[in-house]
């Protein structure tokens, strides 16, 4: 155990989130996401909502302040405008850690794409529709 540190955050994650480097993509999928086989590295959280370790992670780690959109969810499939309820609660812990940022979206098969090319996959135990979303890892800055 650490300070400070939200306890869900394990060794394994705690290193992932450490060695990204500015500009890499970590996912937070659901239970129904075919992460096994998406190709980056795999950390699997079973029983932890994609809610928590959202919030989790945004305690450790910034958001890409340099791109338009850092913080990406999955569009529901034909219906993309549609927000489904778990995107407005990751909408707002997005905006309670990054006050400036919002929460964007990507087709289905967009999504699946751009994951499979990020980093690292966490596998949650989320069992809410469309719980899934993709992190674009920031800078911290040098103090003033």
């Amino acid at each position: 155990m650490l300070k400070n540190i939200p306890p869900i955050l394990g060794p394994d994650l705690l290193g992932i989130l450490r060695a990204m480097g500015h500009g890499d993509e970590i996912a937070i999928v659901d239970a129904n996401y075919p992460a096994d086989s998406a190709g980056p590295v795999l950390v699997r959280l079973d029983g932890i909502t994609a809610t928590d370790v959202l919030d989790a992670i945004l305690t450790v780690m910034p958001l890409d302040d340099f791109v338009d959109e850092a913080a990406i969810c999955m569009q529901v499939v034909g219906d993309p405008n549609k927000r489904e309820p778990v995107m407005d609660l990751f909408e707002g812990i997005v905006k309670r850690h990054e006050p400036e940022m919002g929460l964007s979206s990507l087709e289905r098969f967009a999504f699946y794409e751009r994951v499979s090319n990020g980093y690292a996959i966490i596998q949650t135990g989320e069992r809410r529709l469309y719980g899934n979303i993709l992190l674009k890892k920031g800078v911290i800055r040098p103090d003033a």
